[in-house]
């Protein structure tokens, strides 16, 4: 049984342009004896509504649900909006506001002759109004238009329904295109995945299907095309395609096959709608392609940007030294006095040559010979990083203040837009950019947007690490275009000349996997067995490290499936780390045992909650009645979890390398068996190893480790951000 709650909208507390609503409803009625007790008083609501007054009776369907910060809430998954019938709550709608000129007494006489068929009258048979005293030709225009729009806009929903669309996805649409929404799903229902964020190909397809529209469909094609690129560049990192390939994968789409001439011309129509863009043999996504002239125009600007000059900045140089008691070598002061006189400088270096020392020493050299005080600093230079954990690395090196990118541009989930854009730039006049390998092309690009021109740009990064995880590898081809001010650091700083592990990076990056470096000292430790032995030599290394922090030690992997992936390690390492205790209570997610004390990862950007994709915490306290919750710890911010979102975060005592990255741990174990071959390649193990800061064991097979050294196929995306910047844009 549908649980419903009739009643009167209050007011609303917050809605968006798709919609959504969290608002206020007063109860007269429900069929839910759970909710009698909420009979006469108002109850919080959130649901997708395209129109809401405070006269109109509604019928909400939906459920209860516990909101982690807000509490009980009634989630609204469809409504009816229920016509007044009686004489006084008919002259309460046509005073409502809704219809302009009609007030009281005009309403009073309209009704008093025409009765409970009011409504049905003036949308029928307006003409009848001409007899009541009083109202004139306008009156009679304005009641029967708007109440037409009016009821046009609930069968429009009706109609979106019908076709196979949810109630959510129904208000959504409506509430984009109004009383367009007929016109413009009659003539290719497909614009609606160019037009609304978060209506994907695959959604729109099957409704489209289930409609009647024949497969190879034109508009189908066309839209097909689309998908393919963007899902083929998120797979595979490309910022560009070629002709043949779009068209060998349209039949595993279309599931069916189309002539070459049909194709043609579904691609040349969106070369012309302008929303592929070709050159040459290319083909991008117009977006894709705007980004990555946009990165070339910007930072070949700054790097051709007269440099400034100030006086004394050796000696200034040189104080900083002795105030930080530190004596940077060539290469690091380098980089440190480039990043204050360019306007644009790449640093880039591997493991233990000093980059976050030299970040501190950017930011106090800055302050100095710009004479700013720490809270005038703070407004000028800003630093990013990618992830959340990073910022937070980034900040606590510095002593400054950190922020995610997507934080500091305002990123509004809904719309998966940026507040700090074109049109709304920050006042930064530095930014500095930490792990900027992990930046994909479409994130630099909004970046760049939302600062001035003028900014002055700072990255440092490994561009031997992964590359982002969106299309694109920024960081490398910046570096590799040769026409960018660059500081290459090669020298190992202090304590990094003696590691093992760090030696090991190194003989990787350059395609080799010596020997000698392992077990040479207790920093690296590599125990070669069979595949079956992985498991239990794991457990036994892990076991005793059980009592160490769980931000210091880190299982890595390169794959969650398989006999040896994470989730069976997690399900192992579980019972070391945090075996079940009477004391402890635990919930049951899917096929996983959560319990307090866990160690668990956030798989989302959560930026109301101050939480990000990456973030690790411990299962506080675990709630099973009424409502079913989990209170998880992020380092001090305690953050609630519903049965709504427990999707959103899994066990952590084995991660993997891609969601490590940004991170460091003192302790890391890495299983490297022949199961793992589909993911093996050389900047991934070069990644997880450089997570390691003081201990690192590898264990599995050697064989392992030198095919994905010598797996450089995974690196090679497509992208020409270096071409542009080598022969310009064409």
């Amino acid at each position: 049984m549908d649980i419903y709650i009739k009643g009167h909208y209050q007011k609303s507390i917050y809605q968006n342009s798709n919609g959504y609503h969290v608002g206020l409803f007063k109860v007269k009625e429900t069929n839910s004896q759970e909710l009698t007790t909420f009979l006469d008083k108002t109850i919080p609501f959130t649901g997708y509504f395209h129109e809401l007054n405070d006269v109109d009776t509604y019928l909400f369907f939906g459920k209860m649900v516990e909101h982690p910060k807000y509490g009980l809430q009634f989630a609204v998954s469809n409504y009816e909006r229920c016509k007044p019938e009686e004489k006084d709550a008919i002259v309460d709608f046509l005073t409502s506001g809704l219809f302009k000129g009609i007030g009281e007494k005009k309403a009073k006489a309209i009704v008093s002759v025409l009765g409970k068929d009011t409504l049905s009258i003036i949308l029928e048979h307006p003409d009848n109004l001409i007899l009541i005293p009083g109202i004139t030709k306008a009156n009679i225009d304005t009641l029967h238009n708007k109440l037409k729009e009016y009821e046009s806009s609930y069968e429009t929903v009706l109609y979106l329904s019908n076709l196979g669309f949810s109630t959510k996805d129904a208000m959504i649409i409506y509430n984009h295109y109004k009383e367009s929404t007929k016109q413009i799903i009659d003539k290719d229902i497909y614009q609606i995945i160019y037009d609304i964020y978060g209506m994907g190909f695959r959604k729109i397809d099957r409704v489209a299907l289930k409609s009647g529209i024949k497969k190879d469909a034109f508009i189908r094609v066309r839209a097909s095309i689309l998908y393919i690129m963007e899902e083929v560049s998120n797979t595979y990192g490309h910022s560009y395609f070629y002709y043949d390939e779009i068209f060998e994968y349209l039949p595993r789409v279309l599931l069916v096959s189309i002539s070459d001439t049909d194709y043609q011309k579904a691609m040349e129509s969106l070369i012309q709608d302008l929303m592929i863009v070709h050159v040459e043999d290319r083909y991008y996504l117009k977006e894709m392609y705007e980004a990555e002239c946009l990165i070339v125009k910007r930072f070949r600007l700054l790097g051709r940007k007269e440099e400034e000059s100030f006086q004394h900045l050796d000696s200034k140089f040189t104080e900083m030294e002795q105030v930080f008691g530190i004596s940077y070598n060539e290469e690091q002061k380098k980089a440190i006095i480039d990043s204050i006189v360019k306007n644009f400088l790449i640093i880039t270096g591997g493991p233990g040559t000093g980059k976050t020392t030299i970040m501190k020493g950017i930011i106090e050299l800055y302050k100095e010979v710009h004479k700013l005080s720490y809270d005038k600093l703070a407004e000028k230079v800003v630093l990013l990083a990618p992830t959340g954990r990073a910022a937070k690395r980034m900040s606590e090196a510095t002593l400054m203040p950190a922020s995610t990118i997507h934080r500091f541009l305002k990123w509004q989930k809904e719309t998966n837009k940026f507040q700090v854009n074109e049109y709304h730039k920050s006042k930064a006049e530095v930014v500095i950019l930490d792990e900027a390998s992990m930046v994909d092309t479409l994130l630099m690009a909004s970046l760049l947007r939302g600062i001035s021109v003028n900014c002055k740009v700072i990255m440092v990064g490994d561009s031997y690490q992964l590359p982002s995880v969106g299309p694109g590898q920024v960081l490398h081809d910046l570096i590799e275009s040769k026409t960018l001010p660059v500081v290459e650091l090669k020298e190992l700083y202090r304590q990094g000349k003696d590691s093992n592990i760090l030696q090991l990076a190194y003989d990787i990056r350059h395609g080799n996997v010596l020997d000698h470096v392992f077990n040479k000292d207790e920093d690296l430790t590599f125990i070669e067995c069979p595949d079956n032995q992985v498991i239990s030599n794991l457990m036994d290394v892990c076991a005793t490290f059980k009592d160490l922090s769980y931000k210091k030690f880190q299982v890595l992997a390169p794959m969650y499936k398989t006999r040896y992936g994470i989730d069976i390690i997690n399900e192992k390492l579980q019972t070391i780390f945090n075996p079940k205790d009477a004391s402890k209570k635990e919930l049951v997610i899917g096929d996983v045992t959560f319990r307090e004390g866990d160690k668990v990862i956030e798989l989302n950007n959560m930026p109301d909650e101050n939480i990000y994709n990456g973030d690790i915490g411990i299962i506080e306290r675990i709630v099973t009645q009424p409502s079913k919750k989990i209170i998880i710890d992020f380092d001090g911010n305690e953050v609630t979890f519903t049965a709504s979102n427990f999707n959103k975060f899994r066990l952590a005592y084995a991660i993997s390398i891609h969601k490590a990255q940004g991170s460091e741990f003192d302790v890391v174990v890495m299983p490297l068996v022949q199961g793992y071959r589909k993911m093996l390649y050389r900047k991934l193990v070069y990644t997880g190893i450089t997570r390691s800061k003081k201990m690192l064991y590898l264990i599995g097979d050697k064989k392992a480790l030198v095919q994905a050294v010598d797996n450089t196929d995974s690196d090679i995306r497509r992208t020409t951000i270096k071409k542009f910047l080598v022969e310009g844009i064409k």
